[in-house]
């Protein structure tokens, strides 16, 4: 089940997806009255018969950040359904500027506070266990994972999916999104550094209290593997808990049964005991 809502994040009205695990019952206007009655949109309804009500439940979290910037890696409401159906409340916020949503993305920047927004209100859902809220960033998205799970204390896990480690080296690999990233940062690494580090999880690694997952293809021209493996170096240095899944021959997005099963080993690296 799946539900398209719109939250406040620093007073601007900004969308995100919820999805709730096909064998639990919540109806659009409990959903609403969790937003303060904003406006909330139903996306996909389950057909599972006999479901239990999710007030008499305590369910895990995950928050999901989505890659890319504008139309290109929106959030993916198969996604939801996926990390939902593993028995887990899921959030994916949208960033500011996107899909109805006020505002304007700033790569890791202010849009940060849309992910710390829902973070907050996850805590506040009687149906959420709060010592069990997880956070998981894919390709650009592992900059506002990264940036939240600092902010946010009691993050119980931190996933980073073919995750940009140092967004210095993604404007020196990628040619194609110089003009972008001048745009939204404000300029070049060079001109103005600190916008990029404090944009860059391997340089934040130090402040990083839980436990992180890295995962990546190692074929990736997108997000090349060198990102994982340095962060989970780094982290490593740091003696941060850290695990490393690869995924040899494979790029930034992988094939339907891979992907199914980056899922699943996802799940039990997050369910498993610290």
């Amino acid at each position: 089940m799946i539900f398209k809502v719109t939250y406040l994040s620093n007073g601007l009205k900004v969308k995100g997806y919820l999805g709730v695990p096909n064998n639990f019952k919540v109806s659009k206007e409990e959903i609403a009255g969790l937003f303060g009655n904003l406006p909330v949109c139903e996306v996909a309804k389950s057909i599972v018969s006999n479901q239990i009500k999710i007030r008499q439940s305590h369910l895990p979290a995950l928050i999901y950040c989505r890659g890319g910037i504008g139309h290109f890696g929106r959030v993916k409401p198969s996604w939801v359904e996926a990390f939902a159906n593993h028995g887990y409340i899921v959030f994916a916020p949208c960033y500011r500027g996107h899909e109805g949503g006020e505002g304007q993305d700033r790569f890791g920047g202010a849009d940060c506070e849309d992910v710390h927004a829902a973070f907050r209100l996850i805590e506040s859902f009687p149906f959420v266990d709060k010592e069990k809220i997880s956070i998981m960033g894919f390709s650009r998205g592992s900059i506002n994972a990264t940036r939240t799970a600092i902010e946010m204390p009691s993050t119980n896990k931190l996933i980073l999916w073919g995750g940009v480690s140092s967004l210095s080296q993604t404007y020196e690999e990628r040619v194609d999104l110089r003009r972008m990233l001048k745009r939204v940062i404000g300029g070049t690494p060079t001109k103005i550094p600190l916008a990029y580090q404090e944009r860059s999880p391997i340089d934040l690694a130090s402040r990083i209290r839980c436990p992180v997952l890295i995962m990546h293809g190692q074929a990736d021209t997108q997000v090349s593997v060198r990102h994982g493996l340095s962060m989970y170096e780094r982290l490593r240095i740091l003696s941060k808990k850290t695990s490393l899944h690869l995924y040899e021959g494979y790029g930034h997005h992988l094939p339907y049964v891979i992907h199914n099963e980056a899922i699943n080993r996802m799940f039990s690296w997050i369910d498993a005991t610290n």
